[in-house]
């Protein structure tokens, strides 16, 4: 069995300039803060960042944005909130943050993850979300066509981990890193305690190994 436990600074080598990556979360919630902070002085540039949110000033992705903003050219986000980082990138560049309605957010996951590459929703019909995307009608009602987000690494965070991966991702903490885990190329998970195989219960598993490519242990001073 391949040794899927390895260091931060190994598992975030793989991230290369122009690499789109997801960071799962909701708010400090379930967000891979350990894996941001390892991030600090990485060489990549030019990255597109999927994520849910990017927290307030000082809290969640935000924290660590300050520090990683020249390494961030585009952000597909639906919520930016008080955070400072992302304000100052959509007023310099309006075009390099995307607001993306947070159904249609997690359904280009969804749909990224089981190989759908894109899909019609009613959400967004009739607001600047639909400008320059395609419309049907269906059933006498207008539809506009989202496409699937996918990514070359995604940086997720989980309770217990098993040497093989298996992820047990507990509470509100599975929001995002679930649909994540799944539509990425190379899947990092963070985690705070990592156990031999058998030692989470199959029904506690909220995503398998198989997405699992590196496995980082959380050191006390990164959370």
């Amino acid at each position: 069995m391949q040794n899927k436990i390895i260091d931060a600074k190994s598992a975030l080598s793989v991230i290369k300039s122009g690499h789109t990556i997801m960071v799962a979360g909701f708010f400090d919630g379930g967000s891979p803060e350990f894996l941001l902070k390892n991030m600090e002085n990485h060489p990549a540039r030019n990255l597109t960042l999927i994520t849910n949110d990017s927290g307030m000033d000082g809290r969640g992705i935000d924290k660590y944005m300050h520090s990683v903003e020249g390494m961030i050219s585009k952000i597909y986000i639906n919520y930016i909130g008080r955070s400072s980082a992302s304000q100052r990138m959509l007023a310099k560049d309006p075009d390099s943050v995307v607001l993306v309605p947070q159904g249609n957010f997690a359904e280009k996951l969804r749909a990224g993850g089981v190989g759908i590459p894109a899909f019609y929703t009613p959400v967004g019909v009739g607001t600047v979300i639909e400008e320059g995307k395609e419309k049907r009608v269906f059933d006498g009602k207008e539809y506009i066509l989202e496409t699937a987000f996918h990514a070359d690494v995604a940086l997720v965070h989980a309770y217990k981990v098993d040497e093989y991966g298996n992820c047990y991702m507990r509470r509100a903490a599975k929001n995002f890193n679930t649909l994540m885990a799944m539509a990425a190329d190379y899947v990092i998970v963070e985690a705070e305690e990592i156990v031999p195989i058998g030692n989470i219960d199959s029904d506690l598993i909220s995503v398998p190994g198989a997405f699992i490519n590196a496995i980082v242990k959380i050191e006390s001073e990164g959370k």
